[in-house]
């Protein structure tokens, strides 16, 4: 495998059979892997995921696909800020499966986010990183993400 893979992006259509087993295949692919820090949703939890994402209308799932496999993805969703009072978009999750890692495919899914953003005018791009994913924020750092200032802590209430 060379390092420039020609990768090409498709939208998640979530009425499209293929791509909803591939989102789901993806997300549990990460689910399982040490960053992911969890079981695999079963069978009805991602079908659940499928469904309330395509029901969330503020939200898109961008594949990426090397030789018509899916072999990542990025799950963002588009927010409003009241200080600047234009939309800004969050990654939540990227997603390359292990045998494409270290090939720039997720470099090239943050970049055409970043791409689409500007395209649709939104203000800014956040997202969350583990303290002990030194890959991910290594690459987030290379395309100019960094901590705000001030500081600001991602915290979580589960219910």
């Amino acid at each position: 495998m060379q390092n420039d893979l020609n990768v090409e992006f498709d939208f998640c259509d979530y009425t499209n059979p293929i791509h909803r087993q591939n989102l789901k295949d993806l997300i549990n692919l990460y689910m399982a892997d040490p960053m992911g820090g969890s079981i695999p949703h079963n069978n009805e939890t991602s079908e659940e995921l499928v469904n309330g994402l395509a029901a969330n209308t503020s939200n898109f799932v961008l594949f990426a696909k090397v030789n018509k496999q899916y072999i990542g993805l990025i799950t963002c969703f588009i927010n409003f800020s009241t200080f600047k009072a234009k939309p800004y978009l969050n990654i939540h999750d990227v997603i390359v499966i292990k045998e494409y890692r270290g090939k720039k495919i997720g470099r090239k899914l943050l970049e055409k986010c970043i791409d689409i953003a500007k395209e649709r005018d939104y203000c800014k791009i956040t997202l969350e990183v583990r303290d002990d994913n030194t890959a991910a924020k290594s690459l987030y750092k290379s395309l100019d993400f960094n901590e705000y200032e001030p500081v600001m802590h991602f915290w979580t209430k589960v219910l």
